[in-house]
């Protein structure tokens, strides 16, 4: 009987270990992302846990054809929104994120594809006045909402951050985990694909970022907010803030039918 008794002490942590796997937030209300290394990000370059062991991967910005495609239809958008006529579904707003890494209780598969909200994150030195601006116009009217939003990818080249996407982590919470977030938990490689003509794919690496998170630097505090707030600011206030997903860029595809074919930009 000594023995069961022993057994069963020994082998319950087992048991409870194996059921939290995946537990990220460890009885707290925010997670750290150990995946995913950004010290060097000034130098343009990020270390990542991909395919099981750390490496470095170099930055590129976003190429001009992209940024021209990119901007002319989020504008087209807004013509549309002046006009009340429904905008498209298609085009640089929704991205599908495929990523890898992760099998959740209810799958045998670890592979995933979410469509995503995707925006622009404005540089770093500038994402202090976007964030005031969108602050103190929360309250105004859709149509003065409109024309700040306008005139953002009006001069998109010059506010935003051309190495990097950002969209928010909506539905998971410590009590349950999308799959596109445990994927990216364990491993941050991951693709964005854009229904248009022209198609454009980025391979990318995502860093989580949860609001809670004491140890965020200031810039990573500054994402959170702005990628919370620029949702918001159409959407209506959320009930609570949401983890932000900085997607670093690192490679760039054409996947235009007939024309790109899948052929790497940069």
């Amino acid at each position: 009987m000594r023995e069961f008794f022993l057994f069963i002490i020994l082998f319950i942590p087992l048991i409870l270990k194996a059921t939290k796997k995946y537990d990220f937030y460890q009885n707290k209300d925010y997670f750290i992302q150990k995946t995913i290394d950004t010290k060097n990000l000034e130098k343009g370059i990020i270390r990542a846990k991909v395919d099981g062991r750390f490496q470095d991967f170099r930055l590129i910005e976003l190429p001009e054809e992209f940024l021209n495609w990119n901007f002319q239809r989020r504008l087209l958008m807004i013509e549309k929104i002046k006009k009340k006529e429904a905008p498209d579904w298609a085009g640089p707003h929704n991205g599908m994120v495929a990523t890898y890494g992760a099998q959740r209780e209810d799958s045998r598969f670890k592979i995933n594809v979410a469509v995503k909200g995707m925006g622009f994150l404005p540089k770093k030195e500038k994402i202090k006045e976007i964030i005031n601006l969108l602050k103190a116009t929360f309250n105004d009217s859709f149509e003065k909402k409109v024309s700040i939003l306008e005139s953002l990818y009006k001069n998109g080249k010059e506010i935003f951050d051309l190495t990097r996407q950002v969209s928010l982590e909506l539905y998971t919470d410590k009590n349950f985990y999308t799959q596109t977030f445990l994927n990216q938990m364990v491993n941050p490689a991951c693709a964005i694909v854009f229904l248009d003509i022209p198609s454009y794919k980025i391979k990318c690496l995502a860093q989580l970022l949860h609001p809670n998170n004491p140890y965020l630097t200031d810039y990573e505090k500054d994402v959170c907010q702005y990628a919370n707030l620029i949702h918001d600011y159409f959407h209506g206030e959320s009930p609570r803030k949401s983890i932000a997903v900085i997607y670093y860029v690192i490679e760039i595809f054409d996947n235009t039918p007939g024309k790109g074919k899948g052929k790497k930009i940069k």
